[in-house]
């Protein structure tokens, strides 16, 4: 079945969330219903997923978890977020 790596950003916020999970469905929809108490829940808005990654093992996911976490991965994902602006106009 294996792991998903994902981030998740709230419009309203300007907030970007990254973790891992196996049930993507679920996570997001745990995380907009404000079940986990916790950075996401701070937030007023939705989360809409914004990337979404496979990996075979949950050792694999937190290791790219943690990429993205760093500055050159938060800068990854904060370029999905601006392109898909863009791309809206």
């Amino acid at each position: 079945m294996g792991y998903f790596v994902y981030a998740i950003y709230n419009i309203i916020k300007n907030k970007i969330y990254i973790g891992q999970t196996r049930d993507m469905n679920l996570r997001l929809r745990l995380h907009n219903e404000k079940v986990f108490k916790s950075y996401t829940s701070k937030f007023d808005g939705c989360w809409e997923l914004i990337y979404l990654e496979k990996q075979d093992s949950r050792k694999l996911a937190l290791i790219r978890e943690h990429q993205l976490k760093s500055y050159r991965g938060r800068e990854f994902v904060k370029n999905l977020i601006d392109n898909s602006r863009v791309a809206q106009r």
